[in-house]
């Protein structure tokens, strides 16, 4: 694949996990997000329904990895790296989700780790982890 074309592959899927972010609140069921807009750390939880806050953090978390996972793909060409990538995502979902669902049941007092994982799962964090270690491991 020429690297022009690539490139601008890339730049399109970046753009792409932008208007994802963009219209995230249109899109998906997060009552936490303004939530955590607050001062979150006097609040106590917002009232919601849990099917619906899984279903939505389920699609969105695969919509934000689909799309980082084809970026990955088109930086590196390689289908171990892709594999690899797929099957580190798989486990980090479901450790957060259980991790976030947890937590929201067990305690109210854990407001800053419950918003760092449901910051991992709704944004394409992963991306930003995976493809510099990427990069340093094909270098080394």
């Amino acid at each position: 694949m020429k690297n022009i074309l690539r490139i601008g592959l890339i730049v399109l899927l970046v753009f792409l996990l932008i208007i994802v972010r963009s219209y995230a609140s249109n899109l998906f069921y997060d009552p936490f997000s303004e939530f955590f807009k607050n001062d979150y750390l006097k609040l106590t939880f917002p009232q919601f329904l849990y099917g619906k806050l899984f279903v939505s953090l389920v699609l969105r978390f695969f919509l934000n990895s689909f799309i980082s996972l084809l970026i990955i793909y088109l930086f590196f060409l390689k289908k171990s790296t892709i594999t690899f990538a797929i099957k580190f995502y798989l486990v980090a979902f479901v450790v957060l989700i259980v991790s976030f669902f947890v937590l929201l049941n067990t305690t109210s007092s854990s407001h800053l780790l419950i918003f760092y994982i449901r910051r991992m799962l709704v944004h394409p964090l992963l991306l930003l982890i995976l493809l510099p270690s990427f990069y340093y491991q094909k270098k080394h």
